[in-house]
């Protein structure tokens, strides 16, 4: 991996003179806080924009860019698309990100705006460093940082759903370092924010919304606006053309891991699990819901074919709220299989995991 800083990036083509800056908003937020579902949301009210999404994910198994893939939306179709899996984008600019956007800025009909889908564990200060190395600077502005944030766990005092369990063993565990690395990547997440969209504020009542923006108000910059939304829904006038240049004032957006040249994700593990199909969609659901009881798990995700049926199944948990829904029929080409992606704090038991997704 490469670290970021002040080391020199790789060559790459150089905007045109007088080419106009192409803006990328980075979309952040901790794991499974609603980004994905914000930018599907958004790309549907493109209103005549052309976008490009770069999807980051902290696992082998890349499921939020398919899920976007499978919009068929004109504003972005599946070319505009990169996906950038097994690796946090704010450790591989060097490697992955600088290549993504050349092949985005090289698409022959051009793009409005880019969106940038960091994984939940990922930092955005280190990313946003890198749109100063010139190869970068010329082509490409950040028109914002947008933080997503799960209104329902917050208004329970949580960065995720029920992590009140695992705190109290890592306090009780003398051998655990007493540092919490979930907390920390949320509140580097929101202290590089220019906008924070609160979700699932469908789920909390008014007394919970303020709970939620109290926990987000101590966190943020003075003058960072948060606002509230469902299932995405937000006015694009909101997220995109903030203009704000995000990359000039990065360096004062202060975070937990400013001292860390080589940022590496050793708090954090993932895996992929493969599973018999399953008889139905209740069936994988109720197995998923008890694999997330066990210690250290934080997000689970994936597809699944279902016996007997023609569409493919989608699964994801965070904590212990699993959701499920048919996205599409399994293509040509594609060899239908039921995978699901477990991402968790380091030292959570995998063959605990495999056990309640296999019984």
């Amino acid at each position: 991996m490469n670290a970021l800083g002040p080391h020199a990036p790789p060559s790459a083509a150089v905007a045109r003179p007088g080419q106009t800056r192409t803006p990328c908003t980075v979309i952040t937020g901790f794991l499974g806080a609603g980004k994905t579902t914000l930018i599907r949301a958004l790309l549907e009210k493109a209103d005549g924009r052309r976008f490009a999404v770069i999807v980051n994910e902290f696992g082998d198994v890349g499921i939020d860019g398919e899920l976007l893939k499978s919009c068929g939306l004109a504003s972005c179709p599946g070319e505009n698309i990169v996906e950038l899996a097994n690796g946090c984008i704010c450790c591989t600019v060097a490697d992955d990100f600088a290549p993504a956007l050349d092949r985005i800025l090289a698409l022959p009909q051009g793009v409005d705006h880019i969106l940038i889908e960091t994984s939940g564990l990922a930092l955005p200060k280190p990313l946003v460093q890198a749109f100063n190395w010139p190869e970068i600077r010329n082509r490409v502005t950040v028109d914002a940082v947008i933080a997503v944030a799960d209104a329902a766990a917050l208004a329970g005092g949580q960065v995720a759903h029920d992590l009140e369990a695992l705190s109290a063993q890592r306090a009780a565990d003398e051998s655990l370092d007493h540092d919490d690395p979930v907390e920390e990547v949320f509140e580097d997440q929101m202290a590089c924010a220019d906008l924070v969209v609160l979700t699932r504020t469908d789920l909390i009542d008014a007394a919970g919304l303020e709970k939620a923006r109290a926990h987000v108000a101590a966190h943020v910059a003075a003058g960072v606006r948060t606002i509230a939304a469902a299932h995405g829904d937000v006015d694009p006038v909101a997220l995109i053309g903030l203009g704000h240049a995000v990359e000039d004032q990065i360096e004062g957006r202060k975070t937990h891991h400013d001292d860390e040249l080589d940022h590496e994700h050793d708090d954090f593990d993932s895996f992929v699990v493969d599973l018999a199909d399953p008889q139905s969609p209740e069936d994988l659901a109720a197995r998923v819901q008890a694999a997330t009881g066990v210690d250290n798990v934080l997000r689970i995700k994936g597809f699944a074919r279902v016996a007997g049926k023609p569409m493919r199944l989608v699964v994801q948990a965070a904590g212990p709220r699993v959701s499920h829904y048919f996205d599409r029929p399994w293509r040509a080409g594609e060899t239908p299989a039921t995978r699901l992606v477990v991402i968790g704090l380091n030292g959570l038991d995998r063959a605990a995991v495999e056990a309640a997704l296999k019984a």
